[in-house]
């Protein structure tokens, strides 16, 4: 059978002139907010947007889970709540997957293939309690197994839409893999790809659950690859600050073409570029976002502010700023350098060194090596303010 039904693909080129427009000023925008920051401070905040990017895509599939949650979950620290735990058990879960991605260790076959989405939906679904491993069939309330970085075997229908049938999914997705191959597109064409496939990847809804988590991961890989992505800034938070938009468009994107002016494919060739539009806008302001979050003079001052209150309070030792500093400006540095730093004879100095290692705003991989600044829960809101929602 042929796979017609999910054409176009890509938006034709005479009608895509705003898509590349948008293409080109992500390309601009991400270009220019790279290499700001030390990689020792890049390493820190890489980890705190991973945490970021679960928490915003738990959050568009319905599970708000709680940033402290997620970061209990990551030091073993789970709930005894059996709900609470699960989603904490959900969550790191996504944090280790999008680890393998940022860090290299995922396949190297390209993030549109039907090998990569196996891999992704395999190492996330692995990682997750039996669970939340079961669907309902919401029609005859039959209970399914979802087998990790297994394509569906049976039949689904998603609101109104009705993918292709469980005997179709391979062919359709070694069409997929074809028709978003990067290496064979332009630069430009290659990144209105990655928000074209977005969407036709959620339309074939190759397995039984996990499919958003799925099509997020897979974007955020491609948009790695691409050279405009990093572990900076996360499309997946500005989907779900416009959770009912981007839901809308995706379902837009589902409906077959509308009359002769509407492309010649089965589906609406003007509800794909909307929702590429859309994808690619949601891409320019997130990066537009990090980049005015993480100036490095405006952290220096929130910093800052954080520290007055903080020793005023009692709460922190005086002095505390300039090692503060020193670990931003420097990347890090050796533990003998405190009382330098501070200017304090080496007892004083290390109490204050111990104390900030303790608050976790200095890290460390051992006892004796050199310490960089790190960014726990408790200060994101004052250092870098908007990143969650306000009380979360």
């Amino acid at each position: 059978m042929m796979t017609s039904r999910i054409e176009p693909l890509m938006p034709s080129s005479e009608r895509s002139s705003a898509l590349d427009d948008l293409a080109l000023e992500l390309v601009a925008k991400a270009n220019q907010f790279s290499g700001r920051l030390r990689p020792e401070i890049h390493l820190s905040i890489a980890e705190l947007v991973r945490s970021m990017n679960c928490y915003y895509s738990n959050l568009i599939e319905g599970h708000n889970t709680h940033p402290r949650d997620i970061d209990k979950a990551m030091a073993d620290q789970y709930s005894e709540d059996p709900k609470r735990r699960v989603l904490q058990l959900e969550a790191r879960a996504h944090i280790e997957v999008q680890r393998l991605i940022d860090t290299g260790q995922d396949p190297a076959c390209a993030p549109a293939s039907a090998e990569y989405v196996r891999w992704i939906h395999y190492e996330f679904c692995r990682r997750l309690p039996e669970e939340l491993l079961w669907v309902e069939n919401p029609d005859t309330g039959e209970k399914l197994k979802v087998i990790p970085g297994v394509f569906r075997t049976t039949g689904v229908q998603v609101g109104r839409h009705i993918p292709p049938d469980a005997t179709e999914v391979e062919r359709y997705m070694k069409r997929f893999a074809q028709a978003y191959d990067a290496e064979k597109m332009t630069n430009i064409n290659a990144i209105v790809a990655i928000a074209a496939a977005h969407h036709r990847f959620a339309w074939i809804h190759p397995f039984l659950d996990g499919n958003g988590r799925v099509a997020r991961l897979m974007s955020h890989a491609s948009l790695l690859r691409s050279g405009i992505g990093g572990n900076l800034w996360s499309i997946a938070r500005g989907l779900a600050r416009t959770e009912k938009q981007y839901k809308a468009l995706l379902q837009s994107a589902d409906q077959v073409r509308q009359g002769d002016y509407d492309g010649r494919g089965a589906l609406s060739e003007k509800a794909l570029i909307e929702f590429c539009e859309y994808f690619l806008s949601m891409s320019i302001d997130q990066v537009e976002f990090m980049e005015s979050l993480l100036q490095p003079g405006e952290i220096l001052r929130r910093m800052k502010l954080y520290c007055d209150d903080e020793v005023e309070a009692g709460r922190l030792p005086k002095r505390s700023m300039a090692m503060l500093r020193e670990a931003f400006l420097s990347g890090e540095f050796e533990r003998r350098q405190a009382p330098e730093i501070t200017g304090y004879q080496e007892r004083k100095a290390r109490e204050i060194l111990a104390e900030l290692l303790k608050r976790g705003l200095l890290v460390s991989t051992g006892p004796r090596k050199p310490v960089r600044l790190g960014f726990p829960l408790d200060v994101v809101e004052r250092w870098l303010p908007a990143l969650y929602p306000v009380g979360q």
